[in-house]
């Protein structure tokens, strides 16, 4: 049952947003107070944060780029992603998040850098603004294995890592795992099938030096900083790597796989790394193109994914407490179908041009729907404020009302 939006919602009743109610809106919030310390405890000068004195739960945050180009009619303004709406349901919907139709590369480069960047469709080349995992590493001091990017796993993925900024790049990036290039039937049986790997020693080494090349992690500096990962954190990842595919992630198959993928590994690496900060980027329902139907199939199992990663978090005493998510996609699609069926992404509609922002978390407001306009490069730049830290000029802005 829909609920008037002029009704709080308590805690203790937190049921699905209804359609009505995000496209309509509440009425207009307050601003969120300041609050000059991080929400991490960080040691750095005082930065203005839009958190409120007293409710400083946040230590990790999941930012999920529901990417690959999906409207909000199929998602949350739809039946397709029950799992979306019940995070909504429990956070804050943003429902007119103003994004730029600059591919699908250069959409998702630029929620993760807070700055609109092009790309050519093909093109492969990193960001030239930092991205908020650089920023957070540098500035809040966090270490490598902190610090995670989980993707369905194409080249122009392996990008979303750090960027070619002066003073950031591959010394502070994220640890990257791509779903596609190592959780597959060949490497699989590469490494845990008959005549792979059994165990770790020294005998299996050139296995392990394939296994490292498949994951892209970021190597300390040559004058000894250490910002890469330690002996320990390398050790660990190479028993993850293994134990998935030993686990299953091998086995994952169908329509959408390499996102499930990505959501399955990012799942695991929360609960097994318990990193500060882990990204997830999705890319498979641009099988619109060609296909409506398997655009929507794709939609629903990433939401399925999605709830499972949602369940783990709320699951996991310590994680519930202390996780923000938010979730977004890189863009929509065009209004109308084009001549196989599909939807393709050109026609400038706000179908397009408007996505909806979800964010869950101990911080955050609870049932809200904020009906203002903000923009999808407001995401990271309101992500390293929680952190103490923030982005550099030219650049978004922390995103109000959205703290409780």
């Amino acid at each position: 049952m829909t609920r008037s939006p002029k009704k709080p919602v308590r805690q203790q009743d937190r049921r699905h947003l209804g359609r009505r109610e995000i496209l309509r809106g509440g009425a207009a919030l307050a601003a969120a107070s300041l609050l000059p310390v991080s929400a991490f405890g960080s040691t750095l000068p005082a930065l203005a944060s839009p958190m409120l004195a007293g409710a400083r739960k946040t230590k990790r945050v999941i930012l999920v780029v529901f990417g690959g180009g999906v409207r909000s009619r199929e998602t949350i303004l739809s039946d397709n992603v029950p799992n979306m709406s019940r995070m909504a349901a429990e956070g804050v919907v943003f429902p007119n998040t103003v994004v730029r139709n600059n591919g699908h590369y250069g959409a998702a480069v630029s929620i993760l850098s807070g700055s609109f960047e092009v790309f050519g469709i093909r093109e492969n080349a990193r960001p030239s603004m930092p991205t908020l995992f650089e920023v957070v590493r540098k500035q809040a001091g966090l270490a490598a294995s902190d610090v995670w990017l989980s993707t369905s796993g194409s080249d122009q993925e392996t990008n979303y890592a750090y960027s070619t900024a002066s003073g950031f790049g591959a010394p502070y990036g994220a640890n990257l795992i791509g779903g596609e290039g190592i959780f597959n039937a060949e490497f699989k049986d590469l490494v845990v099938g008959e005549g792979g790997l059994r165990g770790v020693d020294a005998s299996e080494e050139a296995l392990l030096g394939t296994l490292r090349g498949a994951v892209k992690t970021p190597l300390p500096t040559k004058d000894g900083g250490g910002l890469g990962n330690t002996a320990e954190a390398t050790a660990r990842i190479e028993a993850f790597i293994l134990d998935e595919l030993r686990g299953g992630a091998s086995d994952i198959t169908g329509l959408g796989a390499n996102d499930a993928k990505a959501m399955h590994v990012a799942r695991n690496l929360m609960s097994i790394f318990r990193p500060k900060l882990l990204g997830v980027t999705l890319r498979n329902p641009d099988v619109a193109h060609g296909s409506f139907n398997d655009y929507v199939t794709v939609i629903r199992r990433n939401d399925e994914e999605l709830g499972k990663l949602f369940d783990a978090v709320k699951g996991d005493p310590e994680l519930a407490e202390s996780t923000a998510i938010m979730v977004l996609p890189e863009f929509g699609r065009d209004r109308d179908f084009n001549a196989r069926r599909g939807l393709d992404h050109g026609d400038a509609s706000d179908e397009l041009n408007k996505v909806a922002l979800v964010a869950w978390g101990p911080d955050f407001k609870s049932g809200k729907v904020e009906t203002r306009e903000i923009r999808s490069i407001d995401v990271t730049p309101t992500i390293v404020s929680m952190f103490g830290t923030r982005m550099g000029a030219k650049t978004g802005s922390v995103i109000s009302g959205l703290f409780g």
